[in-house]
């Protein structure tokens, strides 16, 4: 029976997850129980320190900064700026207001990476706008949506934060790895966009000419250098700190969390109100995200203290699974479980359970956290459960409907699937 312990115990938390109750409780207190059944009680002074261990390493507290950043982001009236102005500069063009969109939230993904906070955010301000100006609702929703989960993958990323602590990898690797990946993705979701403004004019019509003409006879320049200067100085101030080497990710991200603050201050937005809300919702967050590690932590001790990970690298070896194999299998089981539960926990739950094995068949774990960020950003679009459709749906106007959010995003999954194919092909794409 104690064999099938640690597989009995990995089958019980994804159904009760799925059945609706709290991740964290249920992967705690169901590891906690199984210890308890099959573990000495000395064993649980080792989950103490365990636990001790992760509240207290410093590469995690990134992850409260990060999020502080990218929320006082959002209220610093930054993305309404950068959309109105890139809107014009690209608004001679066919397609030009999904360009800037898209652009847009490349920006906003090197400047905060909080994916629901940018696809809320781009879809109040520019989803509208795009539906006023002729879009097709299919090609205006999938680009909002594809282009808000970008802050997965582009540094700094929260997801690639927790991946490095869970892989035991170095999260400044990581983020120079998923740079290049990132940006290529941006490169195509506007070749896309383009060739579908050439096929189809009237799903991607340019912007009238007069609002470009009195934009351009205004304080074109002052508003230019406004919109894009203060972004690209954060933007250089954390990545280009943790790149140069002057700086860990931690400290990068405390810069970030400064500069968020400054940013608002100079845009006129900064009130104690919007201070007391970020760290409200700053809080919040962070609460969700370290309640949930620890009760990751105690199921990856209970689970390995019972031999799960030695059980299932015997069963690999045993079906002769190549590691290209078992990395195409954990891609799958992962791409499918991310229709269902959110990226945390798929990191917390199944990476850990997977990532000696990776490790003992001495495949690049850099490697294996990009496609893994790559795979969760996809499970983020794909309908039906795709967390950002929830997003956009939740303030798109009445008149879009979820249908119109699942045709807008199928070319765009296909794009991210493709993608994730040729990195899993040429890892040369990272750098690596």
């Amino acid at each position: 029976m104690i064999e099938l312990a640690p597989l009995l115990l990995f089958a019980l938390i994804f159904i009760l997850i799925l059945a609706g109750f709290p991740v964290a409780f249920t992967l705690g207190g169901l590891s906690v129980l199984f210890g308890l059944i099959f573990l000495e009680p000395d064993a649980f002074y080792l989950l103490a320190l365990r636990l001790y261990g992760t509240m207290t390493n410093y590469v995690l507290l990134a992850v409260p900064l990060f999020i502080y950043m990218g929320i006082m982001l959002e209220k610093s009236g930054l993305a309404e700026n950068l959309l109105e102005t890139m809107a014009l500069l690209f608004g001679r063009f066919r397609g030009g207001l999904a360009l800037s969109v898209v652009l847009v939230g490349a920006m906003l993904a090197a400047s905060t990476g909080i994916v629901g906070a940018t696809v809320i955010t781009m879809g109040l301000i520019s989803l509208p706008v795009m539906l006023k100006r002729g879009y097709s609702p299919e090609l205006a929703t999938g680009t909002i949506a594809s282009a808000g989960t970008l802050g997965q993958i582009i540094p700094p990323s929260v997801v690639l934060v927790l991946l490095g602590d869970v892989l035991g990898v170095s999260v400044g690797d990581l983020f120079s790895a998923a740079l290049l990946p990132g940006l290529l993705l941006v490169g195509v979701y506007v070749l896309y966009i383009i060739v579908v403004a050439q096929l189809r004019p009237h799903a991607a019509p340019p912007m009238p000419p007069e609002d470009i003409a009195a934009f351009r006879q205004g304080n074109m320049i002052q508003q230019i250098v406004k919109a894009f200067l203060l972004p690209f100085l954060l933007i250089a101030a954390v990545l280009g700190s943790i790149f140069a080497g002057v700086a860990s990710p931690t400290e990068a991200a405390g810069v970030g969390a400064l500069g968020a603050t400054l940013l608002t201050l100079v845009q006129g937005r900064f009130r104690w109100s919007i201070l007391k809300e970020v760290t409200r919702e700053t809080t919040h967050l962070t609460c969700m995200v370290f309640i949930i590690l620890a009760g990751a932590a105690a199921f990856t001790f209970v689970f390995r203290f019972l031999g799960g990970d030695r059980y299932l690298t015997e069963l690999i070896e045993n079906a002769n699974l190549s590691p290209y194999a078992f990395l195409l299998l954990v891609m799958i089981a992962v791409f499918v479980a991310g229709f269902f539960i959110d990226f945390i926990e798929i990191i917390f739950i199944v990476v850990p359970v997977v990532a000696p094995i990776f490790a003992r068949m001495e495949m690049d774990l850099v490697w294996i956290g990009i496609l893994l960020a790559l795979n969760l950003q996809t499970s983020f679009l794909s309908p039906p459960f795709g967390f950002s459709l929830f997003y956009l749906k939740g303030v798109a106007p009445p008149e879009v409907t979820t249908g119109h959010l699942y045709r807008g995003i199928v070319p765009f999954v296909i794009i991210q699937l493709v993608f994730l194919f040729l990195v899993a092909l040429f890892p040369q794409l990272l750098g690596i």
